[in-house]
Order: structure tokens, then C-alpha cells, then sequence
């Protein structure tokens, strides 16, 4: 009897979306190309002025059929009628767009000496997932692939030459790429990490990337005690609320920085629930008043920057002399800007973090390890999973969609 698995395939990569201005949350999952036209505009295009906008460069994705417009060919093409493509009018030009992902049944391959049949239970989509199908993150898979990078899944079977795992064993992914947003799959035991199945399966789902990267931030670049103080922005995302989470079991304080909103009171509850210290908008961070915190608080030696930009300048204003910033994201799309006499005069330092580059340098074994910690913490209440909203696989759209909306405090978890 043949075996199938359905999966969520990645054919193209968005790779200039969130160019020009144009926040990639705002246009979501799709291919981009201007709108430019001579003597008619294309039905539901706003530009009304001829030739005002330059395509963008081309790229071989574009290339590729049924779904492709070129911004100088013809809008008489019979193409600009695709029902799969659709402007977003309320942008100050036209994008045409088309979707990049799709539901895929496919045969399950044969169970090899050392391969392991994992049943996919819960798998998360994170934004290295969103900047992989945008083609700017530092690991691509070759195309066509699966998406999702993190998640858990239960052995059904092995190959005659696998030790470390059993039938019945939840894994998670040794590594990023290995495509965890499917229904089955059959993956080298080399490939996998054994969790322990006693620990929710949120937490499970969501292991293997933001609390190891919270956990390692935390441990590897500044050698912090009990009462010394943490700054990070972006704190309400899946590594914020980790770090709160895992400083607070060290007995370190939080100073968590979160953008401004509607229900600003509600987020700095729940945050505050997790073991937040101080929870600041960056506009307040921005106030002058805000010297006068700091005479209560001690000055934070460890920043932690997920967004870049004037958010980044921020923390590294306030951080104590000799301290560090680490970056591990760049949700703003800005870069990191320094300034010189915080470099000179309070001798800060900038670093970088990649979960991915951590497992290069280190062994399994370690990487094993941190997963294990980090488990002991989950068992004693010290760490749980973010908000999560669990998603049917084959809704994978609305999950997506729901995933690159601002102020979006929930994860999307897809299930199997």
C-alpha cells in the first residue's frame, strides 16, 4: 500500500517584497511586480500617472509561468486577467501579486536503514520561515521545498540501522530547512533530536528555535548575577517572552520594550505574568523623563536587538559602559545605527547571534543538552510556550495571513 503525505510546498521566493518602502507584512506571501503603464492603466490600478514608476529589476523567479507579469510588456496581456493575481489598491501604486506556497500530496518514501518515518503533530511558522520564502535569510533550501523550519513530530518507524530513536519518541529537527510544515515524512535519524513527550506539545512544537535562542543570548555573551538587568525590544514575541521567561528562573531583571497600541495595558499584563520587571513603549524609551528609571533600575549590561533601526539606537543609549548588544533579527528593516561616542566613550560592543551558526560551531551533543535545560525549565513552570492559535494544515493560508499582521501577539501553530 503506498503511503501519502501532504506537505506545503515553496516554488518561488518573494524576494523583492518589502522593497521601496513597502512593509512585507503588509503584502504578504507573494511575488511582487510595479505596476507601470503608457497609455491605459490595468483595471483597479491606482497609479493614474503614465510612466511614473521604473519596473523593478529583473529576476528569474519572474520568469517563471502561468502566473508572471512584466511591468513593460503589453497590459493588454491576456495574463493581467489571472484570478490568482490581485492589487492592492490601497497601496500608493499597484502590486500584482501571486501566491508562492500550495498544498501537495506526495508519495512517502521508503523507510531506509537509517531513516526514521516521523508523523508530523505541530510545527509553527516563525519569521526566519516568512524571510526563507522571501529569499532573505542566510539558509535556502533548494527550490522547489517544504516549509517550516521548527516543530514535533512522533516516530512511527525505523530503518534497521537507527539507535537513538524508537516508535512512539517525539523529535524535533536537528537543524533549520528540514521542511516540518507536512502531514508525514521520512527523514535520516542524523536529522533528528529526541524530546521528552512528557512536556506540552506547545512547547514541544516550539522548542527548537526561540527559547535555545533566548537561553544562548542569555549565557554567552556577557557574564550576568542574580540582579543584574536585561533590555531587549520586540519583547512580546516568541523569543521576548522566552527571555523573560528564562531571566527571571536565572534571577535576572527584564526591561521589556514593545511598540505602542490599542490594548498596550493588556500586553503589559500578560508580560508582566511572565516575569517582567518594567515593560516601556519605545516611544517612552524615546521621552527624556526616562533618564530618571534608570536611577532605580541598574543599567542593563546585555541588550537584545530583534527590530534595528531608531529601536536599536535606544537600547544601545541605554546600556551600562562595556555593555553588549546582541542582534538576532531585523523585524524593522533598518539597519543598526551607532553612535560613535557611545563606541568611544562607553566602549559598547555589537555582536550578532544565529541559532544556526551556534549548532555549526557546537556539537549535537550540545545542542542536545541546551534542548534538555531548557526542557527542565518547561517541567518546573519556569518556561512555557507563547500564545499560540492552532491552525488545521490545509487553512495554511489563513495562518500565514494571520502570521505577518501587526501587533499579532498569538503564534500560528499548524497542526496535522
Amino acid at each position: 500500500m503506498v503511503s501519502l503525505t501532504t506537505l506545503l510546498e515553496l516554488s518561488a521566493r518573494t524576494a523583492v517584497s518589502g522593497i521601496d518602502g513597502i512593509p512585507w507584512g503588509r503584502l504578504g506571501l507573494v511575488s511582487l511586480v510595479r505596476c507601470s503603464w503608457t497609455n491605459t492603466p490595468p483595471p483597479g490600478c491606482p497609479n493614474q500617472k503614465p510612466g511614473s514608476h521604473q519596473r523593478l529589476p529583473s529576476h528569474p523567479l519572474w520568469s517563471q509561468p502561468p502566473s508572471v507579469i512584466n511591468a513593460t510588456s503589453s497590459l493588454r496581456d491576456s495574463r493581467l486577467s489571472d484570478p490568482s493575481l490581485r492589487c492592492h489598491s490601497s497601496n500608493p501604486d499597484c502590486i500584482w501579486a501571486w501566491p508562492t506556497l500550495r498544498l501537495k500530496n506526495l508519495e512517502l518514501a521508503a523507510v531506509g536503514g537509517s531513516d526514521v518515518h516521523v508523523k508530523m503533530l505541530a510545527a509553527p511558522i516563525n519569521p526566519s520561515d516568512i524571510n526563507m520564502i522571501q529569499g532573505n535569510y542566510g539558509l535556502l533550501p533548494k527550490l522547489p521545498a517544504v516549509g517550516g523550519n521548527e516543530g514535533v513530530g512522533q516516530v512511527v518507524a525505523v530503518g534497521s540501522s537507527v539507535t537513538r530513536v524508537k516508535p512512539g519518541d517525539w523529535v524535533i529537527p536537528a537543524n533549520a530547512g528540514l521542511g516540518t510544515w507536512r502531514t508525514e515524512a521520512v527523514f535520516s535519524e542524523d536529522a533528528l533530536i529526541t524530546v521528552p513527550s512528557d512536556i506540552p506539545l506547545q512547547s514541544a512544537a516550539t522548542l527548537g528555535v526561540n527559547p535555545c535562542t533566548a537561553y544562548r543570548m542569555l549565557m554567552d555573551f556577557e557574564r550576568l548575577q542574580p540582579g543584574d538587568s536585561v533590555i531587549q525590544n520586540a519583547s512580546n514575541s516568541g523569543v521576548g517572552q522566552a527571555v523573560i521567561q528564562i531571566a527571571t528562573a536565572l534571577g535576572l531583571r527584564t526591561i521589556n520594550v514593545v511598540r505602542d497600541r490599542p490594548d498596550i495595558q493588556k500586553l503589559t499584563d500578560r508580560l508582566k505574568n511572565l516575569g517582567a520587571d518594567h515593560v516601556v513603549t519605545e516611544e517612552a524609551l524615546r521621552k527624556h523623563e526616562t533618564k530618571s528609571f534608570f536611577k532605580d533600575v541598574p543599567q542593563p549590561r546585555l541588550a537584545l536587538n530583534c527590530v534595528g533601526g531608531k529601536s536599536s539606537t535606544e537600547l544601545l543609549r541605554h546600556l551600562a559602559p562595556g555593555g553588549t548588544m546582541v542582534t538576532y533579527g531585523g523585524m524593522a528593516k533598518q539597519p543598526v545605527i551607532a553612535s560613535v561616542s557611545l563606541l568611544i566613550f562607553k566602549d559598547l560592543k555589537l555582536r550578532g547571534f544565529w541559532l544556526s551558526q551556534w549548532k555549526k560551531d557546537h556539537s549535537p551533543d550540545q545542542f542536545k543538552e541546551l534542548i534538555l535545560t531548557l526542557c527542565a525549565l518547561i517541567r518546573r513552570g519556569q518556561l512555557t510556550a507563547p500564545a499560540c492559535s492552532k491552525v488545521p494544515l490545509q487553512d495554511y493560508q489563513r495562518a500565514l495571513e494571520a502570521s505577518t499582521q501587526p501587533f499579532v501577539s498569538s503564534k500560528q501553530i499548524l497542526t496535522m
